[in-house]
């Protein structure tokens, strides 16, 4: 199974271009979909969800053509929103039963089978009979991910899934997702750079609607090997390096600046190489440096 899209645009009424001619191949497994806070990344993954329409272009999963055919879609599909909604005074075993019944598991030992199967996937079992309303943060996440899993969905989206995660269950959901990748198509829709680099394969990053790379993370970061320095510097000195070199990022260490640039050749001046990282190759697309 693959997911092709060809050529997809999106301009919204107030003029802003969303989605601008992008074409992608998505092959079975986690896919990361990288990009800054309105780089477009929702608004491809809810037209790809069948909850918006393109101005133009093409999406194919297979034999299916997503813009045109969506009851096929929504049948194949699992989705995961940022924040999606449950009734939160329902218990997680009534809210899947009743998610089962809309997806067209009518009778009733086969939803319990499934229920039961898909809470203990995701180490809700011990929970199923609580209200939502109870549960943290990375428990709703991994209720989200038992609800997309209803219907053996050969496509998976997951949109912005560990934000607010404490570090347990952000590792608790990457090991879920990484499972669930190994059978299906699962994009994850991200701006953490590291959710990209611990879980796919394969990536692509976008910026104001625009494609800027796809491929593997590991060719993104050596395409960069070389051209990524780094210094730690005074504060006093940030406005004059970003005017005389090309700066991609810069943090906090120590409580003083350590700043990244790229460039082709050793810069000198006390800066000293740096092993390229994903951060880097997001950086430097963003900032049309490579």
């Amino acid at each position: 199974m693959k997911l092709t899209i060809s050529n997809l645009s999106k301009t919204y009424p107030n003029g802003v271009k969303a989605l601008d001619d992008v074409s992608l191949e998505i092959p079975t497994g986690m896919f990361g979909l990288l990009g800054p806070n309105g780089a477009g990344k929702s608004t491809l993954m809810r037209t790809l969800a069948t909850l918006q329409e393109a101005d133009s272009g093409t999406v194919t999963l297979g034999d299916i053509d997503v813009l045109k055919d969506k009851g096929s879609v929504r049948k194949t599909l699992g989705y995961l929103p940022q924040e999606f909604g449950v009734y939160p005074r329902m218990s997680a075993y009534a809210m899947l039963d009743y998610i089962a019944v809309l997806k067209g598991v009518y009778q009733a030992s086969e939803r319990k089978e499934l229920i039961n199967a898909l809470l203990e996937k995701v180490n809700l079992y011990q929970h199923r009979k609580k209200n939502i309303s109870g549960f943290s943060g990375g428990m709703k996440q991994r209720f989200g991910i038992a609800q997309s899993l209803i219907g053996n969905p050969s496509l998976i989206i997951v949109d912005e899934p560990t934000a607010g995660l404490d570090p347990g269950e952000r590792n608790r959901f990457y090991n879920l997702l990484a499972e669930i990748g190994e059978n299906v198509i699962v994009i994850l829709s991200t701006h953490i750079v590291q959710d990209v680099r611990e879980l796919c394969r394969q990536m692509a990053i976008i910026d104001k609607g625009k494609l800027l790379f796809s491929g593997s993370p590991d060719d993104a970061i050596s395409s960069l090997h070389g051209k990524i320095w780094e210094k730690s510097i005074s504060k006093d000195e940030m406005d004059s390096h970003s005017k005389t070199h090309r700066l991609i990022s810069s943090k906090l260490v120590a409580g003083k600046p350590l700043i990244h640039i790229y460039e082709d050749a050793d810069p000198g001046n006390g800066f000293r190489s740096s092993e390229a990282d994903l951060e880097d190759v997001f950086f430097t697309r963003i900032a049309g440096l490579a």
